[in-house]
């Protein structure tokens, strides 16, 4: 006799696990533990912010997405969806930040892999003075005061649910007791949500071994061109002074003699003072001089090396366009080619924090409004590549060759004036 089974309960029981490898609300996944935890944010803070390459790909990721229009479409044409659009269209520029700075927080998840942002409201009650009621709108309704980020560093770890779900971040600021700020106030912004990873992935994760790489070796470099010009330093001193029976004064005189070869350098300042000192033979008793000095000893070319991991670097991420300009090699329609897949993938990064804000924020903020009742506007995107408008042109001029019949089209006529950078057709012509 078979046993029944509770199909319609069974129905709401998540049985199975995303497989992301954590403990303790810490995130195990990476499997370098170089790149885990608060030693891997610091590695990818380093390789943003000192790295020449990196620096140059996420600055231009940054401003071109931030060039992206942004704009609210209501959900339908009735009277209720216009004024829900216009009412979110009214929180966009009525936060303590601006619409941009929200997005350029968010893309720190470009390096990190996530960014997470606590939602804050306030009750639009005109000029005040506390923050909680102050806005340009005096309607009593709930709208964003800011969405600020909050640091990936002071991240302490995850509030996860028994199947890997974020239920909080748990957050140790530098000043203060440890928060929790649950998810339901809070978005997360992933590159990815492989394995529902809170952490996503950083887009530097696959260049870390080529700025690893590219790190040491541009190290030895700047010694090795420092030691050639300099000179390696060469002290000479009595023999008893390196012997293990060696008095305390000798070993103090030894030392102070190893710290002034580590410190020497041949530059302006360059200066050694130290008395005389002779044996009953006429000799010294200490000496110094440089040796190799003048660039003489055989150089290793190091610069193609160093530019071989900087092409892997930009490549990490598609931005290897920005490396054209420097080198012989190349060409107009493969730098455009470049670009173009460059601008795609930028577009997904776009896509997700359009995707989050559309998802979780819209609807947060009217679950606090219930008195605006109606479809829920959305937010929509513009492209960050603007079309060749040559191209363009040839294609509408074949198709209208070969019989299609375009115009009077008035959304057509109005995309392509967009396409075109040119204003809208005045209403009633």
């Amino acid at each position: 006799m078979g046993t029944d089974i509770d199909t319609k309960g069974l129905a709401l029981v998540e049985l199975g696990d995303s497989g992301l490898q954590r403990s303790g609300g810490y995130i195990l996944d990476e499997f370098l533990p170089a790149l885990q935890g608060l030693r891997g944010r610091k590695i990818y803070r380093e390789m943003a912010d000192n790295d020449p390459v990196i620096g140059g790909m996420l600055f231009a990721i940054e401003h071109l997405v931030r060039s992206v229009s942004w704009s609210v479409q209501a959900g339908d044409d009735s009277p209720e969806a216009q004024r829900n659009a216009e009412f979110i269209e009214t929180c966009m520029a009525d936060m303590s930040h601006s619409f941009g700075d929200l997005i350029a927080e968010a893309l720190t998840m470009l390096v990190y892999g996530w960014s997470y942002h606590e939602l804050v409201y306030k009750i639009r009650a005109g000029d005040q003075s506390d923050p909680r009621f102050r806005s340009r709108h005096v309607d009593g309704l709930v709208g964003w005061r800011k969405i600020p980020g909050r640091s990936q560093d002071t991240l302490d770890r995850w509030d996860l649910d028994d199947a890997g779900g974020v239920r909080a971040m748990v957050q140790y600021p530098p000043f203060g007791s440890v928060r929790t700020i649950p998810i339901e106030k809070a978005l997360l912004f992933r590159t990815t949500k492989t394995r529902d990873n809170p952490e996503g992935r950083s887009t530097l994760r696959s260049a870390y071994r080529s700025w690893y790489l590219k790190k040491r070796i541009e190290k030895v470099e700047a010694i090795g061109i420092e030691r050639d010009l300099a000179g390696i330093p060469l002290i000479r001193v009595p023999a008893e002074m390196l012997s293990e029976s060696a008095s305390a004064e000798q070993k103090r005189t030894l030392d102070a003699f190893k710290r002034l070869g580590r410190n020497l350098r041949n530059d302006e300042q360059a200066a050694v003072v130290f008395p005389e000192a002779r044996d009953e033979h006429g000799e010294r008793l200490y000496d110094i001089e440089l040796l190799g000095r003048g660039g003489t000893s055989k150089q290793f070319d190091t610069s193609k090396v160093i530019d071989r991991y900087n092409r892997l670097i930009a490549m990490t991420v598609l931005a290897d366009f920005i490396l054209l300009g420097h080198e012989k090699v190349g060409s107009f329609a493969l730098s455009s080619d470049k670009t173009h897949l460059f601008a795609t993938a930028l577009g997904s990064f776009v896509g997700v924090i359009r995707d989050t804000m559309n998802q979780y924020a819209i609807p947060r903020l009217f679950a606090l409004n219930p008195t605006l009742p109606g479809p829920q506007p959305k937010f929509v995107t513009g492209d960050i590549e603007t079309p060749n408008l040559q191209e363009l042109g040839a294609y509408v001029a074949s198709l209208a060759g070969a019989g299609m019949d375009l115009f009077p089209d008035d959304a057509l006529e109005s995309a392509l004036r967009r396409a075109g950078d040119l204003p809208e057709k005045s209403r009633g012509a």
